[in-house]
């Protein structure tokens, strides 16, 4: 398969030349002298990426709504913090540090 290169200013004055290349191998696109694309046939494209699957369908778990999820509430968990019943606060209020 060969590989072609191409300036962007050439792809611009003959896009219908390099889509025909593309046809026969990738045509890297250059801007300056990095290459900054690559065109591709639509059946190279889909050979590359393994056909028409998008990532949401690779990470999909099949059966995941029958599966039951309970939230427990975070209430009985929080409570406030007083100054006054901390160990230090003693301390704090006679002057002292922490």
């Amino acid at each position: 398969m060969p590989i072609t290169t191409l300036s962007s200013r050439k792809l611009n004055q003959d896009s219908s030349r390099a889509k025909k290349t593309a046809e026969h191998g990738p045509v890297f696109i250059t801007d300056g002298s990095k290459p900054t694309h690559v065109l591709l046939c639509i059946e190279e494209y889909l050979r590359i990426t393994g056909g028409h699957q998008k990532i949401a369908d690779l990470l999909a778990m099949p059966g995941i709504e029958d599966v039951e999820f309970e939230i427990p509430q975070l209430r009985d968990l929080a409570r406030l913090a007083h100054a006054a019943t901390h160990p230090r606060a003693d301390d704090a209020a006679a002057g002292g540090g922490w």
